[in-house]
């Protein structure tokens, strides 16, 4: 496999882990700035309306599509999801209206004459849906939507609730990308979160996706879980790695019992490893997808080299937006179903969580928004700064200069000076062209991130990511 030009290589095998220990806070994970946790209820200020208008207005600018498909039939107890548990499957029938209602109300107010580069059905569990209804689904947007040729269109997979059927209906459709939900592969562990899967089921899906031609896979493993050490880690890693992922996201558990009331479960049993522990697992991580030959994309995220994610970071088109790290940049997103979130360039607004709401909404004939944002002057200004960091890992003080007509280091004064401590210990440095994120700090991308947040920053101190 041959590197593509100028990419970031595999993943250092060393690892800073007493400079993670250090700077061990939590911070947004940057799917959008100002972060979801910023919306706020007051939908006059937004006005959701005129930033469709605004974003049709750009005719070049492609489309992005998401669907939130809620449901699974049991709870996994770890899982920060916007799900409904039920084993009834009349209730996606009429989920499925919804939907239809939905896009109803939507399209019409949109310039869907631009294509569809993007499509990514999330959950809950998407193959919850049947195989006729997700051909109906697919019927249903490429009625309403054109795609583009080279769309990336991705669903995420239940290893344990997925059909040969279902999976000629996705191919069929263009699905092209396949996010498998593995979490674990050790049976301790998935006891104690309450997910039984045999790898079997995990190599039998691959097995499906490869043959009916879904050949770009994704793996998404959990760190941190219930019974997990980084012996159980090991063994996951040498369980999943001769499926030959393109790429593994290897997310930290966040324990959030006061949101997830399930997860107090956790908290009753006394099963959460030590925070030591789960640096360990996170060093063994690094450590092992380094020598199978990952590029560290960012955050939670590896690919393979020629990966398109990979290749991305390495010409410096990487994009970040609600569904993590992504190639399709300069598209607008619209989302559809229960929590779903839509994104133009100048406003965000998120759907009800209720399924209630959501409905009454869609009866009512309206697009059933229920909270949002509206982004400033100063905070698209952020959100560059934010994602060129978190994509790039470099702000070019020069080109930002030119087009905003700034002297940077006199404006980022402050943001500077959060990143001193940082800079003397070897995560970050600058000059007068450019700030670079140095191969240490890389998995503390949101420690440099967050300085120039303002909601967030510190005296003296910045902030780092949740390990």
């Amino acid at each position: 496999m041959i590197l593509p030009q100028d990419a970031t290589p595999p993943v250092d095998v060393e690892l800073e882990l007493d400079l993670i220990r250090r700077y061990a806070v939590p911070g947004p994970r940057y799917t959008s700035y100002p972060p979801a946790n910023r919306f706020h209820d007051r939908l006059d200020e937004i006005d959701i309306a005129a930033a469709i208008r605004a974003d049709n207005a750009n005719s070049n600018r492609p489309l992005s599509l998401y669907l939130h498909l809620p449901f699974c039939e049991s709870r996994c107890w770890y899982c920060g999801c916007t799900t409904i548990i039920t084993r009834r499957q009349d209730w996606a029938d009429t989920y499925l209206a919804d939907l239809r209602r939905e896009l109803e109300v939507l399209v019409p107010r949109l310039n869907t004459n631009r294509p569809v580069k993007q499509l990514h059905f999330g959950g809950g569990t998407p193959t919850f849906f049947p195989a006729e209804l997700l051909a109906e689904i697919g019927e249903m947007l490429h009625t309403h939507f054109a795609f583009a040729p080279e769309a990336e269109c991705s669903i995420e997979i239940d290893p344990r609730c997925v059909t040969a059927d279902q999976v000629k209906v996705l191919a069929a459709m263009g699905i092209n990308r396949a996010s498998l939900g593995i979490q674990d592969t050790n049976t301790e562990v998935q006891r104690a979160i309450h997910r039984e899967q045999p790898h079997a089921l995990n190599q039998h899906a691959v097995a499906m996706l490869r043959e009916a031609g879904i050949n770009d896979i994704n793996l998404d493993l959990i760190y941190g879980l219930p019974g997990q050490s980084p012996a159980t880690i090991e063994q996951t890693l040498d369980d999943v790695l001769p499926l030959a992922p393109d790429r593994l996201s290897v997310f930290s558990y966040a324990h959030v019992p006061w949101i997830k009331p399930a997860q107090r479960i956790f908290d009753r049993r006394g099963q959460l490893p030590a925070p030591e522990e789960k640096l360990a697992m996170f060093g063994t991580i690094r450590r092992r997808l380094a020598a199978a030959g990952f590029v560290d994309i960012g955050l939670d995220h590896f690919a393979r080299p020629d990966d398109p994610l990979a290749v991305a970071q390495a010409n410096g088109t990487l994009q970040r937006n609600f569904q993590g790290y992504s190639t399709q940049g300069g598209a607008s997103l619209y989302g559809f179903g229960i929590s779903s979130i839509s994104a133009t360039p100048d406003a965000y607004w998120q759907n009800p969580k209720s399924l209630a709401d959501y409905r009454k909404a869609l009866t009512a004939g309206e697009l059933p928004a229920t909270k949002g944002y509206r982004l400033s002057a100063a905070d698209k200004r952020r959100r560059r700064l934010i994602m060129g960091i978190m994509c790039d890992r470099r702000l070019d003080f020069a080109a930002l200069e030119q087009e905003w007509d700034i002297d940077f280091a006199a404006t980022y004064a402050r943001e500077l000076g959060e990143l001193e401590l940082l800079r003397a210990e070897g995560l970050v440095d600058w000059d007068e062209n450019e700030l670079r994120v140095e191969p240490a700090g890389t998995p503390l991308l949101r420690v440099i991130a967050m300085a120039f947040d303002p909601a967030l920053a510190s005296s003296g101190r910045a902030h780092a990511l949740t390990v």
